[in-house]
């Protein structure tokens, strides 16, 4: 059965299904009612201060979840709707652009030491783990846990 996750409160479910009903629209969160799950091929278990950001298929933020504020300082208001480079600043080791393989290609990348500059604030030292959307809108879900 597939694993789910929940990119706003971090909530793990498993179902044989990936749409709510006999509709196409996505699961959403039981927990907290969030609009959509992202499906994880295997289990995933992101560390409790992890903060979890949602992306469009051109790396533009579409939400944010758990973990944002505290890591960043920022809120929804400041990040949808602006490319994820604009607003967390992110520092991949060797110039790496892994958001873009990670859409490009449309594979997971794990464990990726990142630095987060979030609107030119001071350097904060994280992990990075991408994963895919599987489906036709495609996107990204991006947790950066802390270091």
């Amino acid at each position: 059965m597939p694993n789910f996750i929940c990119p706003n409160c971090g909530n793990r479910s498993i179902s044989t299904d990936r749409t709510a009903g006999f509709r196409d629209r996505p699961r959403g969160c039981e927990r907290c009612g969030f609009g959509f799950l992202f499906e994880l091929l295997d289990d995933y278990y992101p560390a409790p201060n992890a903060a979890f950001v949602v992306l469009d298929r051109e790396a533009k933020v579409i939400g944010v979840g758990r973990g944002v504020r505290e890591l960043t300082g920022l809120g929804d208001t400041d990040a949808i709707g602006r490319p994820i480079q604009e607003v967390f600043g992110l520092e991949f080791e060797n110039g790496d652009d892994h958001i873009g393989t990670a859409l490009e290609w449309g594979v997971r990348v794990m464990d990726k030491p990142v630095t987060v500059h979030a609107e030119g604030d001071r350097p904060e030292p994280a992990q990075a783990d991408i994963f895919p959307a599987y489906d036709e809108d495609g996107g990204l879900l991006v947790v950066l846990t802390p270091k």
